[in-house]
């Protein structure tokens, strides 16, 4: 099967196709570097995402903007994003604070 994937690892956004059998990559062509290669190749078979949110803290006015530390897989943005909906913070929180700890780890891009 081929698989049609517009790569984001640099602006340029080469149209790349995927040559997948059997959950393996075989060929990846259309791409300017080894970085879409490699963009492909993950993508073809496992899609991973970084998730990044906001959600408001007891004691500020502001939203903290949260992210996960790793990407994760596509799969599991909306669980992630539910787990994230759940939080019921308390500031002070510093930048880089993990506020969720679970197979998702999610940690706080300021501080409030």
């Amino acid at each position: 099967m081929i698989k049609h994937i517009t790569c984001i690892s640099c602006p340029v956004g080469c149209r790349m196709e995927a040559l997948v059998e059997e959950k393996e990559v075989l060929k990846v062509s259309g791409n300017a570097c080894k970085r879409g290669e490699t963009y492909a190749r993950q993508e073809a078979i496992s899609p991973m995402r970084m998730v990044t949110a906001v959600v408001m803290v007891k004691g500020s006015d502001m939203p903290l903007s949260v992210k996960t530390k790793q990407p994760i897989p596509k799969k599991d943005i909306a669980a992630c994003m539910s787990a994230i909906e759940a939080l019921h913070l308390q500031s002070p929180i510093r930048a880089g604070d993990v506020v969720l700890n679970n197979e998702w780890q999610v940690v706080a891009t300021k501080s409030v």
